[in-house]
């Protein structure tokens, strides 16, 4: 019987198969794609520095950072809100580090992360959907879609979000009614390494540098994103400036616009008898200030802590995933609590709330160790 068994291979499912593959247990991880398969296409990912510093230890960035095009450093961040004062600006050198984050490629960090699992040789079987996971007293029973036997496990990890049903464990949704439009836009001036939160009447606006161009994402209500994917290229690209005011004008085209709807979900409570759900399975959030992958990369990060400081008998028994729920549970819920707080106090534009809102962004750039204390949370988790 395997010791773990890891549902989904994505960047987190990934990270903690990579993460456990000198630990000296057996590990099997199970993924609905095929081989070399990238089932979500291609899309910009905000990386912080504490998650580069992960894939650093797994051996991962060196080969990522080195394929062309695939990461680009944010050095600085500008956090505003159009039609009010207040702004906060974050810089990398503030917390002395060579950037605050990077801007990744999707397809080129699961690249990066399926060469090193056959590197490593991890066990992997692709194309093995999972339909549920069940729990006995001693062991996980992993049953796959396809009617073929199930896997049993001392411990079931679930990373996948489209997942599996977990025994024990609820998945609770809200949904936001509001939709993320993503795409491209280029500039005529270069970015330098500056990323933009921009909070206008329409949405927050998150502009990110990738390569020579921005990637973008902007929260809208539906009808007014059906609006402006409709648009014609000149007319959405002139919108899209009138968002960003004096901030930044210098926009000459747009490309790739989609677009997908956007929902809090989390697991309650996030482990089960036998069973851990992390990742997009623990919880997926609103991507305003682009929290969610960065705090699922440290759950896998913890949970892999938690398992080696655990006797081989002791690994998926309550106490040991108790301990680990306790110690992620200041980190999850400031990241569900945190951005789930942006989504309303920037989604209004009354002057009641503007002023207040501008105030708070006006004290936290004027307090130079409450802005450290701020970057280095967002970069490193509570």
């Amino acid at each position: 019987m395997p010791d773990i068994c890891v549902i989904g291979t994505g960047p987190v499912g990934a990270t903690l198969a990579l993460a456990l593959a000198d630990s000296g247990l057996e590990v099997v991880a199970l993924d609905a794609r095929a081989q070399g398969a990238i089932l979500r296409g291609d899309r910009s990912l905000a990386l912080s520095h504490g998650a580069r510093l992960i894939f650093d230890r797994l051996g991962v960035w060196t080969p990522l950072a080195a394929m062309p095009g695939a990461v680009t450093p944010i050095t600085r961040i500008d956090v505003s809100q159009a039609g009010g004062f207040g702004t906060v600006a974050l810089d990398a050198n503030d917390v002395s580090l060579p950037a605050l984050g990077y801007v990744v490629s999707y397809i080129a960090l699961q690249g990066a992360l399926d060469a090193a699992l056959e590197r490593r040789r991890v066990d992997v079987r692709y194309g093995v959907p999972v339909d549920r996971v069940d729990a006995t007293p001693s062991h996980a029973r992993v049953v796959p879609t396809s009617g073929a036997d199930a896997l049993a496990a001392r411990l079931a990890v679930a990373a996948d979000g489209a997942g599996a049903g977990l025994a024990g464990i609820e998945r609770v949704r809200r949904d936001y009614g509001q939709v993320a439009v993503i795409g491209k836009v280029e500039t005529s001036t270069p970015h330098g390494g500056l990323a933009y939160e921009r909070f206008t009447p329409d949405g927050p606006i998150a502009l990110l540098p990738e390569g020579g161009h921005y990637a973008f994402v902007w929260t809208l209500a539906p009808r007014r994103a059906q609006e402006l994917l409709a648009m014609p290229e000149d007319a959405f690209v002139d919108r899209f400036a009138a968002g960003f005011g004096r901030r930044r004008s210098d926009f000459v085209r747009a490309w790739g616009r989609r677009s997908f709807p956007l929902a809090l979900e989390f697991a309650r409570p996030a482990v089960a008898r036998r069973i851990v759900a992390i990742g997009n399975a623990s919880q997926t959030l609103h991507p305003v200030a682009g929290q969610g992958f960065n705090v699922g990369l440290r759950d896998a990060w913890e949970l892999k802590r938690a398992i080696s400081a655990s006797p081989r008998e002791a690994i998926g028994t309550r106490p040991m995933l108790d301990a680990y729920a306790a110690r992620r549970r200041p980190d999850r819920w400031a990241g569900i609590a945190f951005t789930h707080g942006l989504v309303h106090l920037f989604g209004t534009d009354l002057p009641f709330v503007r002023w207040p809102r501008g105030l708070g962004l006006a004290l936290l750039d004027a307090i130079p160790p409450l802005k450290r204390t701020f970057t280095r949370a967002m970069l490193f988790g509570a």
